[in-house]
This record gives C-alpha cells, sequence and structure tokens, in this order.
C-alpha cells in the first residue's frame, strides 16, 4: 500500500518513512503543501498524512481541496497544534484523524490498521475480488477460472490498482506515481512492459478479464473485450 506524507520536517518525514517502509507500506514524501496536494489529487495513494503548518498551502486547505473533488481517500493530520479548536478545524476541513506531535511509529501505525478496519476505508492485506479474478496482494498470487499463478511485486501493485479501480482509466501518470512513486527515474517503457506482463497472468489463469488500452490517456479493465 502506498502513503504519502507531506510534511516540510524533513528529519521527521524521512524519520517516519523508514519506520513505515520496515511495516510493509511504500511510503513517498512531499515538503509543500501545493505540491503535496498536486500529487494526492494523482488518486495514487491510498491513505495521506499531511502535516497542518506547510508552506506553499496548510494542511488544512490541502484537505478541503482533496474533499472538495469528492476524493474519498483516507487522511490523517500531523500537527504540534494540539487545541479543541485545531483539532476541530481539521477533521471538519475533512481529515478522517489527527495525531498530534510527537507520536510513536506504533501509535501512527495503530491509527493505520484503524482506518484500514473501516467498512468503506482502505483495506491492508484484503483479497480483492473482481469479476472472475481474486487477487491476494499480500502473497503476490492471483487466482482465475484455469487456477492460479504467482506475478512479481510490481505486477501486483499495478494490478491492484486497476482491480480497485474497475472498469475506470487509469491514467499512466497516475499508474506511474501508484508502482514507482512520484520521484522514480523510470523509463516510460516500464509500464507498458508491466501491462503486457498483466496480460499474459490474465490469460494463465484463463480470465475474461482483459487490459485494454486507451490512447493518450492509460489503460482500464474490461470484462469480455478482444
Amino acid at each position: 500500500m502506498r502513503l504519502l506524507m507531506i510534511e516540510d520536517d524533513i528529519a521527521l518525514s524521512t524519520a517516519t518513512k523508514i519506520s513505515l517502509e520496515r511495516a510493509g507500506y511504500q511510503v513517498d514524501l512531499s515538503p509543500d503543501g501545493s505540491e503535496g496536494l498536486e500529487l494526492a489529487l494523482t488518486g495514487a495513494y491510498d491513505l495521506l498524512l499531511v502535516d497542518r503548518m506547510l508552506p506553499g498551502l496548510n494542511g488544512t486547505a490541502v484537505v478541503s481541496a482533496i474533499r472538495m473533488r469528492e476524493m474519498t481517500t483516507p487522511i490523517i493530520i500531523l500537527t504540534a497544534l494540539d487545541g479543541i479548536n485545531d483539532r476541530v478545524e481539521g477533521l471538519d476541513a475533512g481529515a478522517d484523524d489527527y495525531l498530534t506531535k510527537p507520536f510513536a511509529t506504533q501509535e501512527l501505525l495503530a491509527r493505520l490498521r484503524a482506518l484500514s478496519r473501516r467498512p468503506s476505508g482502505w483495506q491492508h492485506g484484503k483479497i480483492i475480488d473482481w469479476h472472475d479474478l481474486s487477487l491476494m496482494p499480500w502473497a503476490n498470487e492471483l487466482h482465475g477460472p484455469a487456477g492460479k499463478c504467482s506475478i512479481s511485486k510490481h505486477e501486483c501493485d499495478l494490478l491492484e490498482t486497476f482491480l480497485k479501480a474497475g472498469g475506470q482509466t487509469l491514467p499512466r501518470a497516475m499508474l506511474f506515481a501508484r508502482i514507482w512513486g512520484a520521484y522514480a527515474d523510470i523509463e516510460d517503457g516500464n509500464l507498458d512492459r508491466y501491462v503486457h506482463f498483466l496480460r499474459r497472468r490474465l490469460k494463465t489463469v484463463g480470465s475474461s478479464v482483459t487490459l485494454k488500452t486507451v490512447y493518450g490517456v492509460g489503460y482500464r479493465l474490461e470484462v469480455g473485450a478482444c
């Protein structure tokens, strides 16, 4: 699962990133509110950690802008401001939770787990079913009518993104950010290569689901498409 942490305290964000990655999460960092909002709006992230006091655009404004676009990505506000009015303002802006600095990594991980248990929320380690496919992300394993096969981590992350989006067309930029991170120096053809791999995997498990190229935009899943 990929998280975005929008935080201008570089020491804190770096340390938190290391701890979260040890716990199995993928983490991108942004030190600026405006840049962080741009990244968040790609839809590439399962959860956002947003500092309240940010250069460019403050955290409350970032959260409000995300919710105005009807995005439901879970958001935790991180801040040294612990007054009741500060908490109310952040939550009213659309945040799902509020964590006061300094915080223990164990508490942050517990809050991530709590958000994952919400019925409509993001799930960590859940089987993802779509039509005749079942994906087990923790095992990098795909099941279909003709059996199962193992897939690579990048293939799994990419397919998970498609399955969660259903039949929606996903832009190439969003897929790059989702799989390799916002700042990765990756050749454009890498995405097409992994799409090719996934098409082979879908055939291997006998699925009626196919990956369709939407020229000039990206890709989407279709059922029974040629």
